[in-house]
């Protein structure tokens, strides 16, 4: 692996010895850029003494070397990782800006890119950085969501650049074998919503973050995947078929309909559980001398039931279980009363890990009564691992 590590001016640029480290650790050759605001915060002596390699932070190399540096570099290099990312360089690359020796040999990089935005909450929920990290999605950039905790300005919020030996093992998964190939994958994410009225609905807290996040871990594996999504404000990935649907009904349709080839299916979904038994064609009105209002609900399709009931050929079926409480136990009833080969326990209870985090920690049953612990990590870490316990699975 021939990795260029790109160091920006955040607080978290004094880690980037460490990245190197665990980087050279997995197999990697490294290569380091600094920006002159990152060598403000970390010796470019160390980062040389830990990668065995010359540091670049001016935009032109040595003239002596017989040829500019960066398209030197982009010929040798198979991934970029930039970490920490600032909002600064973030917004570089957004735009093709190239006035320093990471920013322009961004552009001539042709390899994977992966950028681990680093900064305070404020600004990272910022319109135009949001904005930003859209498009670089949209580009195929891989953007890996920051940690939550403390802050190095006190503050406590996402922001935070995930821990060293998290960015090595996520760079080490990106050559990892194709071991979907051939494989067809549908995956269900995001919530449904059930309408009361032209303006109200029944739904639930679901981002869909966990459920794209498997979907793009599968297709870089070489999975053909099937993504069908209920409402989010993910943009839609590239290189997947993708549907998009509202209600649980149209999810089962959907799910159904692409079911019969499919040989992995995992139902990421937080599919409604009831909605209400008809929807008014009108906004229903607030009344002055009425109190309460009573909804008659309904179940909705259980979309899960009926994939494991399908006929044969019957997809490995992987199931997820959202729990406040009694987490494992739960799952494991839930496992077995859907006839699912494994489920994915998490405690929405806890915010950190929970609904709209971009951070999770599971459990990984198995039919075999057999669980697999994965610690908190960012979702498309936690994706990889799954599939991990997939294609284990599989090949059993």
């Amino acid at each position: 692996m021939h990795i260029v590590l790109g160091v920006t001016g955040g607080i978290a640029a004094y880690k980037a010895p460490d990245v190197v480290r665990r980087l050279r650790d997995v197999g990697a050759d490294v290569r380091v850029i600094l920006t002159p605001n990152a060598a403000r915060f970390v010796s470019p002596l160390s980062l040389a003494a830990v990668s065995g390699n010359g540091v670049i932070i001016e935009q032109w190399g040595d003239s002596g070397h017989g040829g500019v540096d960066h398209i030197e570099l982009a010929r040798w290099a198979d991934l970029l990782l930039i970490a920490p990312a600032t909002a600064n360089m973030i917004a570089k690359l957004a735009v093709g800006l190239a006035d320093d020796a990471l920013s322009t040999y961004a552009i001539a990089h042709r390899g994977i890119i992966i950028v681990a935005p680093a900064m305070n909450t404020s600004m990272l929920q910022h319109p135009t950085v949001q904005k930003n990290l859209a498009t670089l999605r949209e580009r195929g950039v891989i953007v890996l969501d920051p940690d939550s905790g403390l802050l190095a300005c006190g503050d406590e919020g996402s922001g935070r650049m995930p821990d060293p030996p998290v960015l090595a093992d996520f760079v080490k998964q990106q050559f990892a074998e194709r071991d979907l190939e051939g494989r067809s994958i549908l995956v269900t994410a995001g919530p449904t919503r059930e309408p009361i009225d032209p303006v109200r609905y029944i739904s639930n807290r679901s981002s869909g973050k966990m459920g794209y996040a498997i979907a793009e871990a599968a297709r870089r594996r070489g999975a053909k995947v099937t993504l069908v999504s209920g409402p989010t404000s993910i943009p839609a990935p590239g290189g997947v078929t993708f549907t998009r649907v509202t209600t649980a009904a149209e999810m089962r349709k959907a799910v159904m309909d692409a079911l019969p080839s499919q040989q992995i299916v995992i139902k990421a979904a937080a599919v409604a559980d009831f909605a209400p038994i008809a929807a008014a064609d009108r906004k229903i009105k607030k009344q002055a001398d009425v109190d309460e209002m009573t909804l008659t609900l309904a179940k909705t399709p259980d979309i899960l039931a009926d994939i494991g009931a399908s006929s044969s050929p019957r997809p490995f079926i992987v199931a997820f279980a959202a729990e406040t409480d009694s987490v494992e136990s739960n799952a494991r009833e839930k496992l077995v009363r859907k006839n699912a080969d494994l489920i994915v326990a998490n405690d929405v209870a806890d915010p950190s890990i929970g609904f709209d985090s971009d951070q999770n920690a599971v459990t990984v049953i198995a039919r075999d009564g057999s669980s697999t612990k994965i610690e908190r990590a960012a979702k498309i870490v936690i994706a990889n691992r799954i599939l991990d316990l997939v294609v284990e699975r599989l090949k059993a």
